[in-house]
């Protein structure tokens, strides 16, 4: 006899079916879909992020009044902002990613007064270009000369840096002699520390730039929208205006490939000048950061050392943070002075006189 069954009832050894009479999908299809779907769209706001942020990053750019002025050296065009008052010239070199050097350093330079301060922004800084030939010590010091002879600055004159720039200031003093009366060091790396920091060589390219990204992608912009202190020097010792600036700057020239090389050299060009140190009848102050100081252990002594061949130094640590020049922008000034003062090159009034300059 037939056995009668209601449509919708399974035949025996079946799973459950859908309305249409096809099994559903497992959990795990679903998930997927979901999430392919969830990728699709942080993929779509990605793209939109990142186009606009070159939109407002062109419009920024063409609207700004740039500063300084763009000299060609092999590889392209660096900036230099000269401040052309009267005196000795003193030269300065920022540390590694500042997005505007003549901008941050806007608060010791005001304060040198009687010296002609020339801040050099080579490639990945400021208004240079964002790419460059390799970030080797020897290439970054040959672009700082030519830049200085095509803008007219004239040796001998003081040399001066801040943070990875210590780098610079040796290989460059050694490349050029008799070209720097004397050298700032504004809280420098020296090359044997670093070294000790960086056991084996860096990448040669390779990897997830995951910086770049951020920057490109517009990540950046909309973190610094929400908190803008991230990008701001943490001191009132800046203008409204370079604030403003430095905002911009901050996400036009973060992680740029120029500075992205640079990080991934310090290993090597450490290596390459740890072994060389300043000329001996060359004068050498070096104003080290106590937070810098007290983070480090070995920061005071790998300074003490390299100044042990210099017949004419001085070392002080001031109390303040790596970025000594947002805080202690006038006591800087006054050792500066006074130290350059003590070697013969001193500063001068505005009449064009040398200025008495104070001991100690």
């Amino acid at each position: 006899m037939a056995s009668h069954r209601h449509p919708d009832q399974a035949s025996p050894g079946t799973g459950p079916t859908s309305r249409r009479g096809r099994p559903p999908r497992p959990w795990w299809r679903r998930a997927g879909r979901f999430i392919g779907f969830a990728v699709l769209a942080v993929l779509a706001l990605v793209l939109v992020s990142a186009g606009l942020n070159a939109a407002l990053t062109q419009y920024e750019r063409t609207s700004a009044d740039p500063y300084g002025r763009r000299v060609a050296v092999d590889g392209g065009s660096v900036n230099v902002v000269d401040h052309a008052t009267e005196g000795p010239t003193v030269v300065l070199l920022s540390g590694l990613g500042t997005a505007a050097p003549a901008l941050d350093f806007g608060p010791l330079v005001r304060q040198l007064e009687g010296y002609r301060v020339v801040v050099v922004e080579g490639f990945g800084y400021g208004y240079a270009d964002l790419t460059a030939p390799d970030r080797t010590a020897r290439n970054v010091s040959q672009e700082l000369h030519s830049a200085l002879e095509a803008a007219g600055v004239e040796a001998p004159y003081v040399l001066g840096g801040h943070s990875l720039a210590g780098f610079y200031l040796l290989d460059y003093v050694n490349r050029y002699p008799g070209e720097v009366a004397a050298v700032v060091g504004i809280d420098t790396t020296v090359p044997a520390f670093a070294a000790a920091q960086h056991d084996a060589p860096a990448a040669d390219g390779g990897g997830i730039p995951w910086d770049r990204l951020a920057a490109s992608s517009g990540l950046l912009r909309w973190v610094l929208l929400a908190s803008p202190d991230l990008a701001l020097p943490g001191t009132t010792a800046h203008t409204t205006q370079e604030r403003e600036q430095i905002h911009r700057m901050t996400v036009w020239n973060f992680a740029n490939p120029a500075v992205t090389d640079e990080t991934r050299r310090i290993g090597d060009n450490a290596r390459r000048l740890q072994d060389l140190g300043f000329p001996r009848d060359l004068p050498v102050l070096m104003l080290l950061a106590q937070d810098t100081v007290d983070e480090s252990p070995d920061w005071l002594a790998s300074h003490e050392e390299q100044l042990q061949g210099v017949d004419e130094h001085e070392l002080a640590v001031l109390d303040g943070p790596h970025y000594l020049h947002w805080t202690r922008s006038p006591e800087m000034a006054t050792r500066i002075t006074a130290f350059l003062g003590a070697h013969g090159i001193a500063a001068r009034d505005g009449t064009g006189i040398a200025a008495p300059v104070a001991a100690g």
